[in-house]
């Protein structure tokens, strides 16, 4: 995945999330979560490239958060730009973290640190 803002590449991260953070289900064996904003040209591509990686894997689920609305949880995961992507696992953990738009193949390979 891309590099991290905070430097040095995927970072792993104690966070927990769940559906109540999220506001949806986790996916049964992992959850893509996407940080974005409305006028972010990067979250549009790595919002499908999220939606076909999900789509690919059984059991993973791809949740979209606009950054804007959800203020306290980007201050408490100290996210700082658009897009941010969270790997979390079955239990919501974040295992997973990186600033900027994904690669595809990045992605595959971060979701094979949780299946």
């Amino acid at each position: 995945m891309a590099t991290d803002a905070r430097g040095g590449g995927p970072q792993e991260d104690p966070a927990v999330l769940g559906a109540h953070e999220l506001g949806v289900p986790l996916g049964g064996r992992a959850t893509l979560v996407q940080f974005s904003t409305a006028f972010c040209q990067p979250c549009r591509a790595t919002r499908r490239t999220l939606a076909e990686v999900a789509a690919m894997v059984d059991g993973v689920a791809h949740v979209e958060i606009d950054a804007e609305r959800h203020l306290p949880l980007v201050r408490a995961l100290g996210i700082t730009r658009t897009p941010t992507v969270l790997v979390l696992d079955s239990a919501g953990r974040v295992v997973r973290r990186a600033a900027g738009q994904p690669r595809r193949v990045d992605v595959i390979a971060a979701l094979g640190h949780v299946l």
